[in-house]
């Protein structure tokens, strides 16, 4: 993924900058960054797209890196923005993966474009706030708690925290983040964010603070509304890959999307968290996205 977007789609009056990256000539697979989420350099995902034959189209999402805000977007919107990206490359189908708060827009992908999305990939992914019999913070870091607490009282008290912790996040250099990120990191996790990973994570929040707060607010306050789709109506293959560690989106959350999505296949694991599956195992997730994709007739 370079530095600078490799193409621009528009939906409606919005603009949406694109990036290209893994094999050019491979399936089209639709990266849903989690939040926050500006795209970023991402060689390990590069890597295992071209050894698996993946083309990966990843766009700002509203409010990021130079796409349009989208205020009071909901979940659902993700789909018709994706949509418009596909329709500037002019590709027809395609798989898709998000992770953490990606994972909600790959969702709704498969819910509303199931004449093109072939296979869904959600990792470590947020269920909806709303879900029935799901208690949606338990498990979940103290830190993030009180984020999503904050999102309840409204946009003014949302910013104001975020304000705050762009703050702290942006100053902290790769060797800080992981003792910076506090409770929302436990062992398993800590254990690989160094290297790219860490590098990543801190480039992510001086991106944000560079960019603004406004794709980060956005997403947030989406998810504690109602998504804007039914995820019993989804009919395309969804693989949903959970550990029992992770801090930031407890592992409840999985074992209720595997629970309430009729064609989930779970892949629910006790010894990852949640940065731990997109680095340890992202070959075994591509390989297994890829077997879903290879049969399913396009609705």
């Amino acid at each position: 993924m370079s530095e600078r977007p490799d193409l621009s789609a528009t939906n409606g009056d919005r603009r949406l900058n694109v990036w290209l990256s893994g094999d050019p000539d491979g399936k089209a697979l639709v990266l849903h960054l989690g939040t926050p989420g500006p795209p970023i350099p991402w060689k390990n995902f590069d890597d295992a797209a071209v050894r698996h034959g993946l083309r990966v189209i990843t766009y700002a999402r509203p409010g990021y890196s130079g796409s349009t805000r989208h205020r009071g977007r909901s979940v659902a919107d993700a789909a018709s923005d994706t949509a418009a990206v596909l329709d500037a490359l002019e590709v027809e189908d395609f798989l898709t993966l998000g992770h953490s708060g990606g994972g909600p827009h790959a969702l709704a992908c498969g819910a509303l474009l199931p004449h093109r999305c072939r296979a869904v990939v959600a990792v470590s992914s947020v269920a909806p706030y709303d879900g029935d019999d799901l208690d949606w913070l338990d498990g979940m870091a103290e830190e993030n708690v009180i984020e999503f607490e904050k999102t309840l009282l409204g946009e003014d008290d949302y910013r104001s925290f975020l304000e705050e912790e762009i703050e702290i996040y942006a100053g902290v250099s790769a060797d800080e983040v992981a003792e910076a990120m506090r409770g929302l990191v436990p062992d398993v996790d800590k254990a690989v964010l160094t290297g790219e990973m860490a590098e990543m994570s801190v480039t992510t929040f001086r991106q944000v603070a560079k960019d603004g707060l406004e794709g980060w607010l956005d997403d947030g306050l989406a998810f504690v509304r109602p998504w804007g789709f039914d995820l019993e109506s989804i009919t395309v293959p969804v693989a949903v890959w959970q550990g029992w560690h992770d801090k930031m989106v407890p592992y409840g959350h999985g074992v209720w999307l595997a629970a309430n999505i009729p064609t989930a296949r779970p892949h629910l694991l006790d010894d990852d968290g949640h940065l731990t599956l997109l680095t340890n195992r992202l070959d075994a997730i591509l390989v297994d996205a890829l077997a879903m994709s290879a049969d399913h007739p396009l609705g």
